[in-house]
């Protein structure tokens, strides 16, 4: 599978120090890796794209297993994608959702195509991202929406409009009772511009509220980031920005520039009422070659994973540098688009999937 992008998401319980040590080699080296799972559930769906830890047992949901987003279809048509599976630390694979296009409670522009865009909120309540193609190329891809799950699976509302326009990745403010989405969204002007660069790529915020009844309500959009790179590609689909990740005290979001080899930083994401443009540069260059996915630990540490150098890179919030691994070394060049999420499950490693193999692998 050549597919791209995928996220990046955890409760922010790595070891820290551990890692950083694991990662700080000068140069970078084969890494312990073994496979969880496979992330193919029975109706053949491929392509495993967002990552999401689940922080509460309620429901079908479990608290510590991972759920998986899957892009394509069994033909391995990009953006037909309708599965989640649930994945525990130890390898037990259940399906989580299956979701049928003319069953939706509200509007969903294209239909399913389930993307990197995967939280799992505290409450119970799932929301992925829907990029959707009706044969698997770029030419059909339409804006999509973010679907609404319940604890069970069940689709039970939709958020979509002029600001939700291909969303691919996201990352989750929770406190429970008040929620904040960062939703990247890559198809501003993409399409229309048939493989040409464009810099219209956006960073949203949506404002969500959780009350003990009734499903999350929606209180407002707010466009938080803007003109970052993105294109379409035959290979990849869609290439523009990626990994979302919050830091530990809220007061910067951290942004995958995957066409510009760069980490953005967006101030006061949960307060801002205005764009910030296309952020602060952090790094880039170096080790960064397409950093798709991104998740922040609890020091601060920037990890992300790199599509066209098989690198999980880790940067301080100061912009350096610190280490590197190799975690996928198959295809020209080594990763090839295969690496996407990554997630923590109570110390056990780094959990991630490969999108060349459909697995869920486990780094140690």
């Amino acid at each position: 599978m050549r597919a791209h992008r995928h996220t990046i998401r955890s409760s922010a319980r790595i070891a820290t120090a551990a890692l950083v040590l694991l990662l700080s080699a000068a140069a970078a080296r084969a890494a312990k890796i073994s496979t969880v799972a496979s992330t193919v559930p029975s109706n053949g769906d491929v392509n495993p794209y967002g990552v999401a830890v689940v922080p509460t047992t309620t429901g079908s949901l479990t608290a510590g297993n991972i759920l998986i987003s899957n892009f394509n279809n069994s033909d391995n048509l990009q953006g037909t994608g309708t599965t989640i599976v649930q994945v525990s630390p130890g390898g037990s694979v259940s399906l989580f959702a299956q979701i049928d296009a003319n069953s939706l409670p509200g509007p969903c522009p294209g239909g399913i195509g389930l993307t990197t865009a995967l939280v799992a909120l505290k409450t119970g309540w799932v929301v992925v991202g829907s990029l959707p193609t009706t044969d698997g190329t770029a030419a059909t891809a339409q804006a999509g929406c973010l679907l609404v799950l319940s604890s069970t699976g069940q689709v039970v509302e939709t958020f979509y409009g002029s600001l939700i326009n291909g969303p691919w990745d996201m990352v989750a403010s929770d406190s429970g009772g008040n929620v904040s989405l960062f939703v990247t969204n890559v198809l501003n002007g993409t399409i229309a511009a048939g493989g040409n660069i464009v810099n219209q790529g956006a960073v949203v915020r949506l404002d969500l509220t959780i009350s003990a009844k009734g499903s999350p309500s929606l209180q407002a959009i707010t466009t938080i980031g803007s003109g970052f790179s993105e294109k379409s590609d035959p290979a990849a689909l869609v290439i523009g920005p990626t990994g979302v990740g919050l830091s530990p005290n809220g007061k910067t979001l951290y942004v995958a520039d995957s066409i510009n080899n760069r980490i953005a930083a967006i101030s006061n994401p949960l307060t801002r009422t205005s764009s910030a443009g296309r952020g602060a540069t952090v790094t880039s260059g170096g080790n960064l070659s397409d950093p798709l996915g991104l998740f922040v630990a609890s020091d601060g540490t920037i990890l992300t994973m790199n599509g066209n150098n098989g690198l999980m890179v880790t940067t301080t919030p100061s912009g350096q540098q610190t280490g590197r691994v190799l975690l996928d070394n198959s295809g020209s060049p080594p990763g090839a688009g295969a690496l996407f999420g990554l997630a923590d499950v109570s110390n056990q490693g780094i959990f991630f999937v490969d999108d060349a193999e459909n697995s869920l692998n486990l780094f140690q």
